[in-house]
């Protein structure tokens, strides 16, 4: 063994850090904890019989193609069905504009390999999605945050924010952003809001990553555009998945950006895996062909809305004054404001002493806020979970009250 590993770490694996909340979920795999913790779809929304019956398909029509090698880009197949998907939302793209990741994590990875250097900023949310925090700290990002209210990320903070630091002659590499049912939060960016933000990065010459892992998981209220579909001038890059509307084992996301963006992307990507597997990728492209998507998606929506209305049922009946929460139009998250004097890092093994566990929501939070917060997944615990997890957590809240 090299006698000492910590003076041949590159800066880059220095700055490494656990997922917070992959260490908080080893704590949860007891069976009779229930959790509230990951962000994971519900098991029962996978197709397994559709995706059988296609497998089988694939592998006796082309089964050398699909256990070969794949362009970086990604199967032209499903590139098309997603692009389709897109065209009916008014974007104009095509498929170069439009590459295949392997996972949307992985896109948030290529973010930070392509423009982050040591030292540079990056503008988040306050709280924002802990992946991304950690995709691009990797790579030396200074994250800032900007405070949120009922809207999402603000607009006059924001350019309080980007005027300050064009007098000190600095710029940030991109405005991270999840718009629709904002993990942690919950909340979705309306359509004015997200018109004032693309606004500024025109007025200040910044870009937008737009993440949107839960767009069609919407239970109520109107979809709003898409921040891509309301810029023209290409300061905007989205990234997808299909973690949270078909299945998180897949590994399939994308990424939706100007051409020689999406062209820096490709070459990010081959020095990282060479291609997403070509023959999970044919299996996505014909699941879309058939129209399998639209019809589970629907039934999803169905019973994640049950699940949401359980859980804020639970908290109306349980929850002591003093509590307040989101509550979100669509997604998979919602946030728990507990009395600003309450730290729910501190209570937390308190929670999993009565086998119910969440997230910290100081974790969300790029500068350490926030620790009055929590993030409770309603996707994944069944409905039976849902409602005896809530009164749980609410009797461990009533005695940290004082």
């Amino acid at each position: 063994m090299i006698s000492d590993l910590n003076k041949i770490y590159s800066l880059t694996a220095k700055g490494m850090q656990r997922s917070a909340i992959r260490e908080i979920l080893k704590l949860t795999q007891q069976p009779d904890i229930i959790s509230f913790a990951g962000g994971l779809p519900a098991p029962e929304s996978f197709p397994v019989k559709d995706i059988n019956e296609i497998s089988c398909e694939i592998l006796e029509k082309n089964g050398t193609a699909a256990l070969q090698y794949g362009t970086t880009e990604g199967f032209v197949p499903l590139r098309e069905e997603l692009l389709k998907r897109y065209r009916k939302e008014g974007l104009d793209v095509s498929l170069e504009n439009l590459i295949i990741t392997t996972s949307s994590q992985q896109g948030l990875d290529l973010l930070g390999k392509i423009f982050v250097d040591r030292g540079d900023k990056v503008i988040c949310g306050l709280p924002s999605y802990l992946g991304g925090l950690s995709a691009f700290r990797t790579y030396g990002a200074e994250m800032i945050g900007i405070e949120f209210d009922e809207h999402g990320m603000r607009s006059d903070k924001l350019e309080k924010q980007l005027k300050s630091m064009k007098s000190n002659g600095e710029k940030p590499k991109f405005i991270y952003i999840i718009p629709d049912f904002q993990n942690p939060a919950g909340i979705t960016m309306p359509e004015f809001r997200r018109r004032e933000i693309i606004d500024l990065a025109h007025k200040y010459d910044v870009l937008i990553v737009e993440d949107s892992p839960y767009r069609e998981l919407r239970f109520d209220g109107n979809a709003q555009p898409m921040m891509y579909q309301m810029d023209s001038t290409g300061h905007v890059i989205t990234l997808g998945t299909f973690s949270k509307i078909l299945a998180p084992g897949f590994r399939i996301g994308w990424v939706l950006a100007a051409p020689e963006i999406a062209d820096k992307f490709v070459v990010a990507k081959q020095a990282t895996d060479l291609c997403t597997p070509p023959f999970l990728q044919m299996i996505a492209a014909k699941y879309m062909e058939k129209g399998l998507l639209e019809k589970n998606l629907k039934a999803t929506i169905d019973s994640y809305r049950i699940k949401r209305d359980t859980m804020l049922e639970g908290f109306k009946k349980y929850m002591p004054k003093g509590v307040t929460w989101t509550e979100p139009e669509g997604g998979l998250f919602l946030f728990l404001f507990l009395p600003e004097h309450m730290d729910s890092e501190k209570i937390f093994q308190q929670a999993i002493d009565q086998k119910v566990a969440y997230v910290i929501g100081s974790v969300f939070h790029c500068d350490g806020s926030g620790k009055n917060t929590m993030r409770l997944n309603f996707s994944f615990p069944s409905l039976e979970q849902n409602k005896e997890g809530v009164k749980r957590l609410a009797e461990v809240i009533k005695k940290n009250l004082k």
